[in-house]
C-alpha cells in the first residue's frame, strides 16, 4: 500500500471493503473471492490486500480485530472498566446494527455454518473489561461472568428489547447497561 499507486491501492481496497458491508448488510457472509468478482477485481489482487475473511472483515467493521474496547488509558476499577465496554459496544450495534441484525438472522437459520459476525468476539472484550478481578484473587470466574454480561449486553437483547418489547433505542441500551451492571454487583457482592 506504501509504495507506488497508493491512489490506486486505496481504492481498490476500500472496494472491497464497500462491497463487504454492502453484503453483510444484505445478510450475506461472503468469502473474500465472492467479494473480489462483486467488485470487479481479480481474485488474485484482493487475497493481496487481505489474506483471508477476518483481514477483510477486520477492515470493514475494525471493532471486530480488536481485543480490548477500553481505549486509551484504561481505569483500573473494573466497574468503570464495564462502564466503557458497554458503551464501546453499544456504539458498534448503534453503527452495524443492520449488519448485526442481518448476522444474527442468517446464524438461525438450520444448517448454515456460523457467519463471519458471530465469533464471539465480545465475550472477550467483557473478559477484558473484567481482568482485575482474576488478578486480585476475588474468586470470581471471570469467563462465566463474561459471557452472562454478553448474554444480555449483545445484539440479541437489543433485538428483543426493540422488536418485541418495543423499546426506543436508548430504552434498549438503558435497559441493557443496567442489567449488566446489577449483574456484575452481584458477582462482586457474592465474592466478599
Amino acid at each position: 500500500m506504501e509504495t507506488g499507486r497508493t491512489r490506486q491501492k486505496s481504492r481498490t481496497r476500500e472496494e472491497l471493503v464497500s462491497v463487504l458491508r454492502d453484503l453483510l448488510k444484505d445478510g450475506r457472509d461472503p468469502s473474500v473471492a465472492e467479494v473480489a468478482a462483486i467488485a470487479g477485481i481479480s481474485r488474485t489482487t484482493a487475497y493481496r490486500y487481505f489474506p483471508d475473511k477476518e483481514a477483510l472483515l477486520h477492515a470493514a467493521l475494525p471493532e471486530t480485530g480488536l481485543g480490548s474496547l477500553l481505549g486509551e488509558d484504561p481505569p483500573s476499577d473494573v466497574r468503570a472498566r464495564l462502564e466503557r465496554t458497554l458503551d464501546a459496544h453499544f456504539d458498534f450495534i448503534r453503527a452495524w446494527e443492520p449488519q448485526l441484525r442481518a448476522s444474527l438472522r442468517l446464524s438461525l437459520t438450520p444448517g448454515t455454518a456460523r457467519p463471519t459476525l458471530r465469533g464471539g468476539r465480545a465475550v472477550g472484550w467483557y473478559r477484558d473489561a473484567l481482568s482485575p478481578l482474576g488478578t486480585a484473587g476475588s474468586g470470581i470466574d471471570t469467563g462465566a461472568l463474561a459471557v452472562r454480561l454478553r448474554a444480555v449486553a449483545g445484539i440479541e437483547a437489543y433485538v428483543w428489547l426493540r422488536d418485541v418489547a418495543g423499546l426506543r433505542t436508548g430504552q434498549a441500551f438503558d435497559v441493557m447497561r443496567a442489567n449488566a451492571l446489577d449483574i456484575l454487583d452481584a458477582a462482586l457482592a457474592g465474592a466478599k
